[in-house]
């Protein structure tokens, strides 16, 4: 199945190059060639042939139908993986690796907009786009679709791989079929946003099981709920079961899904792939990796309304490692929140969840909805112990991992899963409600209980995203508003009378990050800068995100009134002073 060859000055001074450079290739407890093997591998399965790293691993999933599809350390996996494998429910982290296997109708699901095809008599696709981190190639001369997963920091490898891919007279074509062929392509979409209301047990494992296994244990298992890792560049498993098609059939069958994205980790850890520790750096890297989430979600017939949950694993905190995770989880929170989904956040219990808690009530950071946390005490409930008050995300908004890595069989097939315990759904605030809500207005008057309209809706929404909940953003000014106005006032140091007045407005319009911003800049934080004046001046000042003579002279104006330095510049005293409500 595959060869030792000697050193091919092609495409091996590339790939050394690579391997050299990402000596923090490795998750922790993982080893590093010192130097790497100036040799490499060729690999040929069903005519397509490629040239990979000495190092990495091959294995033939004819010989060994239950290995476990892994790209924690590099390797190479050929042919079709079996209904069962041998995935840990604990590996975390991602290198490198492909996944070679026969366009099937099996495998032809897997298959996305993103997918690319290769000419007539070609083996590779230059301009392959990256989805999610992963590159996948239909190869269809020699009949297989290849799925290459990487990092950040390994793409130009991977990327050196598949250039090195020629094909063999053993080639047979065969063609991936296009989606509207496709004999199951309708519907597919999951029985709703997930995982909805539930209440009870549920599992999560590394791989998607198999359709044979989900109904084996639909069957005779305690578990109604299992979580799936649909996104983020540092998963650790490749998905070859998860499609739209397979989240149609269990969602049709009754089970729920809780989506998980594994993705870039504290920067205190050891991890390769980590948040920045500048803070608005990291809330950019959270807006990305909730975009990705949001197309695979979107792939799969995850709707909105569903909660895509961000796995940050254990980190020993610090003030700045804090900083860092929970600007990640603002970005990430606001990110799915303007495509309508709820934002969760997986962690130890210890760590992430309880800097989570300790930030509950801080409006800097933008709260998550949901948490998933990890404490393996055996107990299947929602308690948070010391780690959480018992009052914080206490809307079925909790999902506790109480006991990990167990090897489980019903029906005669065997996972090695993590067991949770879920209670979420009923009461859980509905961003989706805000999507296209309007915030532009001429003049922003002040609304309080029994007010009611389009300006309360845009009240209870920033509200929402800053953490503070509103109750259902229903455009009616009640008591849930209210409770939420007086929290943020309080949180900004401003007179807690629960009405959304002038300096209210302006403390929640102009949150966000913080650009410096001038005469000829344009975008978002210009758009809120423009809505925030409008409200402090008590004025009308034109919202169309383009800092114009109008805006920078209702600058002048705003700096001067409030004792500012009066320059025009919009920079970290001015926005300062917009969000807390000056």
């Amino acid at each position: 199945m595959s060869s030792r060859t000697p050193w091919r000055a092609r495409a091996g001074t590339a790939l050394l190059a690579v391997l050299a450079s990402i000596g923090a290739f490795a998750v922790p407890g993982s080893a590093v060639a010192d130097s790497p093997s100036e040799s490499l591998q060729t690999v040929t399965y069903h005519g397509y042939r490629v040239e990979v790293p000495a190092e990495w691993q091959v294995v033939d999933l004819a010989e060994n139908p239950r290995a476990c599809l892994r790209f924690d350390r590099p390797a190479v996996y050929l042919g079709e993986p079996a209904d069962q494998n041998d995935c840990p429910s604990g590996v975390v982290g991602r290198t490198a690796g492909i996944v070679v296997e026969p366009i099937t109708a099996r495998s032809a699901g897997q298959s996305t907009a993103a997918t690319a095809r290769t000419q007539r008599g070609k083996a590779t696709a230059p301009t392959a786009a990256s989805s999610n981190d992963t590159i996948q190639i239909a190869v269809e001369d020699a009949g297989v679709l290849v799925t290459a997963a990487h990092t950040p920091g390994t793409e130009s490898l991977v990327r050196d791989v598949l250039a090195s891919a020629d094909l063999t007279e053993d080639a047979e074509r065969t063609v991936l079929p296009r989606a509207a062929q496709r004999s199951d392509a309708a519907p597919l979409a999951a029985a709703g946003p997930q995982p909805g209301s539930y209440l009870g047990k549920g599992f999560d494992a590394c791989a998607a099981p198999s359709q044979a296994a989900m109904n084996a244990w639909q069957t005779s298992s305690p578990y109604s709920a299992v979580g799936v890792y649909i996104s983020g560049s540092f998963r650790a498993c490749s998905q070859p079961n998860l499609t739209a098609s397979w989240v149609t059939a269990q969602t049709g069958n009754g089970w729920r899904l809780f989506p998980i994205d594994v993705g870039r980790q504290a920067p205190c850890t050891s991890y390769s792939l980590k948040i920045s520790t500048d803070p608005a750096t990291a809330k950019s890297q959270g807006v990305t990796a909730a975009a990705g989430a949001i197309t695979a979600a979107s792939n799969l017939g995850i709707p909105a309304g569903s909660a895509i949950y961000s796995d940050i694993e254990a980190y020993t905190s610090t003030a700045s490692c804090k900083a860092s995770v929970m600007s990640y989880l603002s970005g990430w929170t606001e990110r799915l929140h303007t495509s309508g989904y709820l934002s969760g956040l997986y962690s130890s219990a210890a760590s992430g969840i309880k800097d989570a808690a300790d930030e509950y009530n801080n409006g800097a950071y933008t709260r998550v909805d949901h948490l998933f946390y990890a404490w393996w005490n055996g107990a299947a409930d929602t308690n948070t112990g010391s780690y959480v008050p018992a009052s914080y995300w206490s809307n079925h908004q909790r999902i506790h991992q109480y006991a990990g890595e167990v090897t489980e069989s019903y029906g005669g097939y065997s996972i090695n899963i993590d067991r949770d315990y879920l209670d979420v759904g009923n009461g859980t605030p509905p961003p989706a409600s805000c999507t296209g809500a309007n915030y532009n207005f001429t003049a922003y008057s002040t609304v309080q209980n029994g007010s009611s309209g389009d300006q309360v809706k845009a009240a209870q929404c920033l509200l929402d995203a800053a953490g503070f909940d509103p109750g259902t953003p229903d455009g009616i000014f009640g008591s849930a508003t209210a409770t939420a106005a007086r929290n943020f006032q309080t949180s900004k140091g401003l007179t807690a009378d629960g009405a959304v007045g002038s300096k209210t407005w302006t403390a929640l319009l102009s949150r966000g990050s913080t650009p410096t911003v001038q005469n000829g800049s344009s975008g978002e934080a210009v758009t809120r800068l423009q809505r925030a004046l409008t409200a402090a001046l008590g004025r009308t000042v034109g919202i169309d995100g383009a800092f114009g003579s109008g805006t920078a002279q209702a600058v002048r104006d705003y700096q001067s009134s409030r004792g500012l330095g009066a320059d025009g510049i919009v920079g970290p005293a001015t926005w300062s002073a917009l969000q807390s409500g000056k």
